[in-house]
């Protein structure tokens, strides 16, 4: 009976180590997850920023492009209890940021609760000259 408890009780700690967030600062650009994952267009910078916009207008997941190539698709920001069409992610779109968060990894996809905005540069991906607008062309 005790190597069972000793068992289920390793079972649950390990599964709650799975579970529990990782504190982490991710710099990168917002990006608009459908277009950057299926690459059905050039998703990224100035090119895409419209149809970024309204993306996450529409319901779209946003995440976060990570400096180092790594895609974090963001659940929530900033308290906000708004996770479909955030209002903050809106306006922060293809912008360059700087984020404190909680990761978690599920199925090899990381999930992050972003806890504050630590800096924003704006757009600074300019890539409207050599793609045109996306998605309608020049």
């Amino acid at each position: 009976m005790a190597a069972v408890l000793i068992a289920g009780s390793a079972w649950v700690s390990a599964a709650q180590a799975a579970t529990a967030p990782k504190r982490v600062q991710v710099t990168g650009e917002i990006i608009d997850t459908w277009c950057y994952v299926t690459e059905i267009m050039y998703a990224l910078g100035t090119a895409h920023h419209k149809c970024a916009i309204w993306c996450a207008a529409g319901g779209i997941p946003v995440s976060i492009k990570g400096d180092d190539d790594t895609v974090y698709m963001v659940l929530k920001v900033e308290g906000d209890d708004v996770t479909v069409a955030n209002p903050k992610m809106l306006t922060i779109q293809t912008h360059q940021v700087s984020v404190d968060g909680d990761l978690y990894v599920r199925d090899g996809v990381n999930y992050l609760i972003v806890n504050a905005v630590a800096d924003d540069k704006g757009v600074v991906n300019m890539t409207h000259e050599d793609y045109g607008i996306q998605p309608f062309g020049e």
